[in-house]
This record gives C-alpha cells, sequence and structure tokens, in this order.
C-alpha cells in the first residue's frame, strides 16, 4: 500500500503527516479521507485549481497530465515543474511526497 508523506503546511497540515492510501485513488481523495481539508472548489472535475499540489518525490510515478489539466495549471498559484491537480493525480504503486501550496487562486474557501 502506497503512503503519501505531506510536508507541513501552516493551516491545513501543521505538523505534516504520513498517509497509507489505495492505489487507483486521486491524491485528492486520499487528503480529504485524511482529515486534510484541502480546496476542491470544482468538486474534483478539473475545472478549477484549488487543489494544486507540488510532488516532490515520486512524480514520474503518477500517469502524465491530459491537456486539459496542463491548460488548467497554467493558472494556478505557485506553478513549478511538479506541480500537479491533486483531484487528477492517480496514486500508482510508489511512495509520494507532497507539498501544497501556501496560496491558491481561490478568494473564498468553500469549506466542503
Amino acid at each position: 500500500m502506497p503512503q503519501i508523506i505531506v510536508l507541513p503546511h501552516a493551516t491545513l497540515c501543521p505538523e505534516g503527516a504520513v498517509l497509507e492510501t489505495d492505489s487507483g485513488t486521486s491524491i485528492c481523495e486520499a487528503l480529504l479521507d485524511n482529515d486534510i481539508d484541502i480546496e476542491h472548489a470544482c468538486e474534483m472535475s478539473c475545472a478549477c485549481t484549488t487543489c494544486h499540489v507540488i510532488v516532490r518525490q515520486g512524480f514520474d510515478s503518477l500517469e502524465p497530465s491530459d491537456e486539459l489539466e496542463d491548460d488548467m495549471l497554467d493558472k494556478a498559484w505557485g506553478l513549478e515543474p511538479h506541480s500537479r491537480l491533486s483531484c487528477q493525480a492517480i496514486v500508482g504503486d510508489s511512495d509520494l511526497v507532497v507539498e501544497l501550496p501556501k496560496y491558491t487562486i481561490n478568494l473564498a474557501s468553500e469549506h466542503h
């Protein structure tokens, strides 16, 4: 069972976390299932960038992003070469290290 190591984030996960998840689960679902309240304003439909994450380790184990995700990522705050929308990044068999960006482009939190 792969692990997602979440680096500390001041408001969403101050201590960081190590999550066990199933292959085939999106990073966003794994975070939400483990009480890390990452924003996902479009309900995980790849229509916003509020669930943007940076995959610090294990990026190459993820399926490549498609054109729609790439277009959305262009709008994300703090875009980096290893950025992904967590709703579209599906966990494979490898462990991941994920950083939650400090900001999103969302002006108001949806509090799902």
